[in-house]
């Protein structure tokens, strides 16, 4: 059976494909604010952040933890590549809540924020390899002396042992029929859908880092890991059991 890829640019990446559709917003249309709102709950509670301070939620998607950071009383940006995220989240600005399209691996704002966070596996999803080191790099240069860094990301070995291959969703009508593999390399997710009489086809690819792997970029672009743990209750990290990879890095 032929699928349909939807081409929104020239040579453009998956993750601008995929995320400008309006069919990635139906398939994770029920992803879980309380969940969301319950890591920000937490972070605040370890990190202790200022009033005053200026935190970027980078790669924020429609800007639900930067939303939720804002109603707790602190001035957020959020930032992402997908104009139909952006889009969506600028419905929710104010004096003290800005959003922008932007890549995160160029620098938004130089020296400017005490807090960059990257939430739910919002990283690894180059094809190159070195645009990792990229990211680190721009995230350097935005945070202030001193600056924090948080990074959530997949545990990839828990991912493994639990790796469910073939499953399909019905949402607002439409059949997602979803598959799942690893090749040592990148995690990806199949997804095959017909609407309106017209068949597509979309690839998820996220690079299969560990976490020995994300402890060394951190270390080798400037980053000190002051804490790792692995849930959104920040729970101490175990790598057969934890579902997150949660690091909180300090710019050296």
């Amino acid at each position: 059976m032929y699928f349909k890829v939807i081409k929104l640019a020239q040579n453009s990446e998956w993750f601008e494909r995929w995320f400008n559709t309006p069919y990635y917003h139906i398939l994770y249309k029920d992803r879980d604010e309380s969940e969301a709102e319950e890591l920000i709950r937490n972070l605040i509670r370890v990190l202790h952040p200022k009033k005053e301070d200026k935190i970027l939620d980078l790669a924020c998607g429609k800007g639900r933890h930067a939303i939720f950071l804002n109603k707790m009383g602190y001035d957020v940006t959020g930032v992402d590549l997908s104009a139909e995220s952006i889009h969506e989240a600028k419905k929710s600005e104010n004096n003290s809540l800005c959003f922008d399209v932007h890549d995160m691996r160029e620098v938004y704002k130089e020296n400017a924020y005490q807090f960059v966070l990257n939430l739910f596996t919002s990283f690894g999803y180059f094809e190159n390899f070195a645009d990792n080191a990229r990211v680190l790099n721009a995230i350097y240069k935005m945070l202030t002396p001193d600056g924090i860094f948080v990074l959530d990301f997949m545990n990839l070995t828990h991912v493994l042992k639990n790796l469910v291959v073939e499953e399909e969703k019905n949402v607002d009508g439409i059949l997602f029929h979803i598959t799942r593999k690893c090749d040592g390399v990148f995690l990806y997710k199949d997804i095959r859908f017909q609407d309106k009489g017209k068949e597509f086809y979309f690839q998820e690819k996220v690079q299969a880092i560990t976490k020995l792997d994300l402890e060394i970029l951190l270390e080798v672009n400037n980053f000190k890991i002051l804490n790792t743990f692995g849930d959104f209750n920040l729970s101490a990290f175990n790598e057969d059991k934890s579902d997150r990879l949660i690091f909180i890095a300090q710019k050296k």
